[in-house]
């Protein structure tokens, strides 16, 4: 009964699919046929470009960096033009994302303004991005080194005065329309529906580690324990330096991470001592601790702003 259930029903997929499709309406609608003419990359990008200001405010990229950026991508995001069409130049697909990623638009908007297809839009927004991150990663996100840390580590020790401090953990809620059919798997203690950033910075600002898409609900504590990095820290392949003693004492430590109160407390991760009534000498580790620590707080301030 079940097998035949099947073929019932996939009979039908085929009969909806293939024999009763409708007809598309236009092969190319007229509002976006009129892209070469009216589109908003023809008709402005040229002028954005001779201001720079204006370049930046409206892209959040400078023209240098726009042309760097484009040429990375643009083995990537080519495509070919055929006898039917011709294809989107690849500096407009990147324009197109970068406004999507820096304006917070809808891509209902990029295609009234862009004369771009709505269907095109969203395939062009996975591709630029998906080369973005494959170009980028091994530049923005190079090899765990043995060097590296100890330069990290040296930021911590310049600006926070906090030693053998490796990175600064902390998540993010990243604000998102409520999936279909999840429940409250995304419903955050924010009483808003999100996906979690979970980011390492260093003391110059700089994202050193990120893990993203976890459900809102999760805690960034058990988000970090289930990444990842933290099966690399566990097994010991991170390259992480051997302990070093302290400023002026002889008393070797291991390097740490240090977080907030939501993370818990392990030879490599560090979190400040809880409660209101603690002695003279845990208040100053607490304040040394939460000065280290805003650093990826600030960090997650000018990604926002950006």
């Amino acid at each position: 009964m079940d097998d035949h259930r099947k073929k019932i029903v996939f009979a039908y997929l085929v009969y909806k699919k293939y024999i009763c499709k409708q007809n598309r309406r236009y092969w190319v609608h007229p509002y976006t046929d009129l892209r070469l003419l009216r589109g908003r990359f023809h008709t402005s990008f040229g002028a954005l470009r001779e201001n720079p200001d204006k370049f930046y405010n409206y892209y959040r990229m400078s023209v240098k960096s726009f042309d760097e950026l484009a040429a990375k991508i643009t083995p990537k995001i080519r495509s070919q033009d055929t006898w039917m069409r011709l294809s989107i130049p690849p500096l407009e697909m990147l324009a197109v994302t970068l406004r999507y990623l820096g304006s917070g638009c809808d891509q209902i908007d990029l295609h009234l303004t862009y004369r771009l297809g709505h269907t095109t839009i969203g395939k062009i927004l996975r591709k630029v991005c998906m080369a973005i991150w494959e170009c980028l990663l091994p530049e923005s996100f190079p090899e765990f080194t043995e060097e590296r840390w100890k330069t990290v580590a040296d930021g911590f020790q310049q600006y926070c005065q906090f030693p053998n401090c490796l990175g600064a953990i902390d998540g993010k809620h990243v604000r998102l329309r409520k999936p279909k059919m999840s429940g409250s798997l995304f419903y955050n203690y924010k009483h808003f529906f999100s996906i979690v950033l979970l980011a390492i910075a260093d003391s110059n600002y700089n994202f050193i580690y990120i893990d993203v898409g976890d459900f809102g609900k999760e805690s960034d504590s058990t988000i970090f324990q289930r990444s990842s990095f933290n099966r690399k820290l566990e097994e010991n392949t991170l390259n992480i330096p051997r302990p070093q003693p302290l400023p002026g004492t002889a008393t070797r430590m291991p390097y740490t991470f240090i977080g907030d109160e939501a993370f818990s407390l392990s030879p490599n991760s560090m979190r400040p001592f809880s409660g209101k009534v603690l002695s003279e000498k845990k208040r100053i580790f607490n304040y040394r601790l939460s000065r280290a620590r805003r650093n990826v707080e600030s960090t997650f301030g000018i990604l926002s702003n950006k």
